[in-house]
């Protein structure tokens, strides 16, 4: 049986057969053997999603797609649809065409979302496996490698056109203004509206590997923290974060993201640690913009849970939410959300009190003990920026 978009089947991958739906299926000249079908895993992140081969599809496991039942309607109620009405349903091209002409902003972002239109990037001396859809222009989508200069972040299509756009590109650190540098990691603070180009290219970089982005042209009302690690051949983009120029939710962070060959390295911390060291420095309390992705949930967790346990285990005498809020720029509701999570608020004499368990003062020795890099307050040059009205008329 001939497999078609929709269908699912068991389908190798990893050694094992796994059911998968396919999403797309691109045709060869030269047979049936060599098509390829673009799966979507069932019960697994789509940034697994991957083309396979015919040869991996367990045919005998075929599911075809099920037909939708139409309704019998009432003769009386049903009205001929006019000429101005639009029938039902929804075109991917069209989409797709839509999303090319005016930026990543659609209707149907969760169906154009579900087809990763590029394999595979090359920055520097990485070759980096994408996750999802990124609005490329579609010239790059046909490539089985997109090469991307580590320092301008300009796409190119071939390893030769790389090096020839290296001989003209005179950047070795990001556009912007060096605000914290502590050995060979720096932080530079980038404005949307004056470096349009720089991270229009940043954003598209970014949403190969996030999926709940779907902003890249309209980068003027952001500010861009870069996080970069130095050697003798200039400062490497390690991640990065946005933030709102006026954010009505008080929110200190947009966006945030560690390259995929730095992750799991403690980079994500140190992105989060820096947002909260400037929240401290504009004397406010901040959030990231929800929705979070599954990766950045867990870092964002993960640091409120250790910063709040070494905070409490190291105090002496009576705390209150509100204090914690102070010293750490956290807000209230993240500070009580990481408690209950860690099982710390015990009711007590008609109220609440933090108690502080035998499991949480382990966790505390083994924060204790870790070597990790931390930011350095004492480094961090920077002075919240101000906005007149006239240039916050894009908001």
């Amino acid at each position: 049986m001939q497999p078609v978009i929709g269908c699912k089947c068991l389908v190798e991958k990893d050694g094992n057969k796994i059911k998968g739906e396919i999403l797309s299926v691109r045709f060869a000249d030269t047979g049936e053997e060599n098509t390829q079908y673009y799966v979507h895993f069932d019960g697994y992140n789509k940034r697994l999603d991957e083309w396979v081969t015919h040869s991996r599809l367990d045919l005998t496991t075929i599911e075809l797609p099920k037909k939708d039942v139409k309704q019998p309607q009432d003769k009386k109620r049903k009205r001929q649809q006019t000429p101005q009405e639009e029938p039902e349903g929804f075109s991917k091209e069209k989409e797709i065409e839509k999303l090319r002409t005016s930026g990543s902003m659609t209707q149907s972002v969760a169906e154009i979302g579900r087809l990763k239109n590029i394999n595979k990037i090359a920055m520097g001396k990485f070759q980096v496996d994408c996750w999802y859809f990124s609005s490329y222009p579609e010239q790059f989508t046909k490539l089985d490698v997109l090469y991307i200069c580590e320092f301008c972040l300009e796409p190119v299509g071939t390893h030769g056109q790389l090096a020839r756009h290296r001989l003209k590109c005179t950047l070795h650190h990001p556009p912007g203004n060096e605000i914290y540098r502590n050995d060979d990691l720096s932080f530079f603070e980038i404005d949307g509206r004056k470096q349009r180009r720089y991270c229009r290219n940043l954003c598209l970089l970014s949403k190969l590997f996030l999926d709940h982005k779907t902003l890249y042209y309209d980068v003027d009302p952001f500010l861009f923290y870069l996080m970069t690690k130095t050697d003798e051949r200039g400062m490497h983009l390690v991640g990065y974060f946005s933030k709102e120029k006026q954010s009505a939710e008080e929110y200190n962070v947009a966006c945030i993201l560690t390259l995929p060959q730095y992750q799991r390295m403690g980079f994500g911390k140190l992105l989060i640690e820096f947002s909260y060291e400037l929240s401290k420095i504009e004397k406010k309390t901040g959030s990231p913009e929800k929705p979070l992705s599954d990766l950045g949930l867990l870092s964002y967790r993960s640091y409120w849970a250790d910063a709040i346990i070494e905070m409490l285990a190291t105090f002496k005498g009576e705390i209150s939410i509100a204090e914690i809020s102070e010293a750490t720029s956290f807000t209230p509701e993240d500070i009580l959300h990481t408690l209950q999570s860690l099982d710390l608020l015990k009711f007590y004499k008609n109220g609440f009190i933090v108690y502080l368990t035998e499991k949480v003062m382990t966790k505390y020795e083994k924060i204790k003990n870790k070597i990790r890099t931390r930011i350095d307050p004492t480094k961090l040059d920077w002075v919240p920026p101000k906005f007149q009205p006239s240039q916050l008329r894009f908001l």
